[in-house]
């Protein structure tokens, strides 16, 4: 099948691109060439769909926060490409290159969802509205036990837990 239109609007210059069954592969080569802002969107969108699509709102605007929570200190990488794309830390790095998203409602609400968070991480720390504060952290309690996973817990949404390992 032919990838050559996989990027549609929704007929203005401010909507987000709705996915028609990307391959993960091309979406992180999409992120690589783009100005970092759109690269930090794509892959925070990304990062949200693949970890949380089938999670409640609010556990998925917590995976966004883990992610820039981790930018914000960088100890995971200094932008949000290079921390969602670390070896063994979040789905990007992960998941097959071959996997496509073709979920375009899950697409939508996640690039939604990543818009909201950074730009509610543009304020300055005391007046951001936090869901998970600190957390750098999550796993799917029901699913793994990592050994990381005694560490303080912030929250925990839907099927994560959400914890802060890192002072």
């Amino acid at each position: 099948m032919h990838e050559a239109r996989v990027l549609q609007t929704h007929g203005n210059d401010d909507a987000a691109p709705r996915f028609i069954a990307l391959k993960l592969s091309l979406l992180l080569w999409l992120a690589s060439v783009l100005p970092q802002a759109h690269a930090d969107q794509v892959c925070l969108a990304t990062t949200v769909y693949l970890e949380s699509r089938d999670q409640p709102l609010r556990g998925q605007q917590a995976v966004a926060e883990v992610v820039l929570h981790r930018v914000e200190r960088g100890y995971w990488g200094d932008d949000v490409c290079a921390v969602v794309t670390q070896r063994k830390q979040f789905a990007p790095a992960y998941t097959s290159p071959n996997f496509r998203l073709n979920n375009r409602k899950a697409w939508d609400r996640a690039w939604r969802i990543a818009e909201d968070t950074r730009e509610e991480w543009e304020r300055p720390l005391r007046e951001r509205s936090l869901i998970v504060p600190g957390a750098d952290h999550f796993y799917a309690y029901n699913l793994v036990r990592p050994s990381w996973s005694g560490g303080h817990e912030v929250a925990k949404i839907g099927g994560h837990s959400f914890l802060r390992l890192v002072n």
